[in-house]
């Protein structure tokens, strides 16, 4: 069964995708709470994490090709 932080972060993914949420866990690098043997991420922090690592797309100048002397 594919957890919702999975389908959040991969809407297409195959399994085995699992690993990714299971690491930012590892590492604390998001907030999550501990329930039992179960772990519940917030909708929100998923959401700023995602956010805050964004790149942006870099804007490339195509310049004509110069030959060789």
């Amino acid at each position: 069964m594919r957890s919702r932080v999975v389908e959040r972060f991969y809407p297409s993914a195959r399994p085995g995708k699992e690993r990714f949420p299971r690491r930012l866990i590892a590492e604390r690098r998001v907030a999550f709470v501990k329930v039992g043997p179960h772990v519940r991420i917030s909708a929100a922090v998923l959401a700023d994490y995602i956010a805050a690592n964004t790149v942006q797309p870099v804007a490339v100048r195509r310049t004509r090709l110069r030959r060789a002397a």
